[in-house]
């Protein structure tokens, strides 16, 4: 199974010290050279820098596409453009990413898609974890990651945590 990561993934489950989250779920990661960058060279001195370099199952690639790239970085990032694109090149079965907009991009070009809530749900779902509610407050109280009231409240729920 082919799965490629923009850098919210990597970066946010790395905060709460769950990158291997990632690896337990889908094996082995394609990242493309801009999110490499992003988390490894650019954010050297940010949690996730090494942990990322240091993962022998993260594997970064080079995206051949430069023209689709170019044409996605007039809406996205340069993480978010080469992300959709190698996931376009590769196949790749999976794409994650956590930006509204990138994942519709996405699904518009066929993509599958899921964002770091929709992996906790499938890692609880699949055994991995005991609770999405630990990882969910983990992520907004550590990582600052961004969860709304309305669907913090939904996933907990769904998942009758609440």
């Amino acid at each position: 199974m082919t799965v490629v990561s923009n850098a919210s993934p990597l970066i946010n489950l790395a905060r709460i010290g769950q990158l291997d989250l990632i690896h337990i779920l889908y094996g082995e990661l394609v990242v493309p050279e801009a999110v490499w960058h992003e988390v490894v060279i650019v954010g050297a001195e940010q949690p996730g820098a090494i942990e990322v370099k240091s993962a022998t199952w993260i594997k970064m690639q080079t995206v051949a596409n430069r023209q689709l790239v170019q044409a996605l970085q007039q809406e996205l990032g340069a993480g978010e453009a080469e992300a959709i694109a190698l996931a376009l090149e590769t196949r790749a079965e999976l794409l994650l990413m956590d930006e509204h907009f990138g994942r519709e991009v996405a699904h518009h070009l066929g993509l599958r898609c899921i964002g770091l809530i929709g992996m906790l749900i499938e890692a609880k779902h699949k055994g991995f974890i005991q609770e999405v509610k630990l990882y969910l407050d983990a992520l907004r109280d550590i990582a600052g990651f961004r969860v709304s009231r309305e669907l913090y409240v939904r996933v907990l729920q769904d998942e009758h945590e609440e």
